[in-house]
């Protein structure tokens, strides 16, 4: 059964903690990321999160990071936990990051 709970690291040198999954399938963490174009130095950001209990356990999830602490931007994360080889957890992730605009004109630019 996946457990979200610890540390995750992605394939670009992002990590991420979930501290606790409580009983409703809610959760809270930090994001660190290994990226940004953002000019103020990058620095952990909360994430908030729902994951789907089921019985297989290889459960969907989705979460929101909110990098204020140095960016004005905000990152939706959903994905799915599979049991990989060797009872390895995986996480396979999509992800839609917002960026502040000036103006409406320049909305077609502010969704990655």
């Amino acid at each position: 059964k996946c457990d979200l709970t610890g540390w995750w690291k992605n394939d670009l040198g992002s990590k991420m903690q979930v501290f606790k999954v409580g009983n409703d399938g809610t959760f809270s963490g930090e994001y660190h990321t290994a990226v940004s174009s953002a000019k103020k130095p990058i620095q952990p950001s909360p994430l908030t999160g729902s994951q789907h209990l089921d019985e297989d356990g290889q459960c969907t999830f989705g979460f929101t990071v909110n990098w204020k602490k140095f960016s004005d931007s905000t990152a939706v994360f959903v994905g799915q936990c599979f049991n990989g080889d060797g009872g390895k957890e995986v996480l396979q992730t999509s992800w839609l990051l917002r960026e502040k605009v000036d103006s409406e004109l320049d909305d077609w630019k502010a969704t990655r």
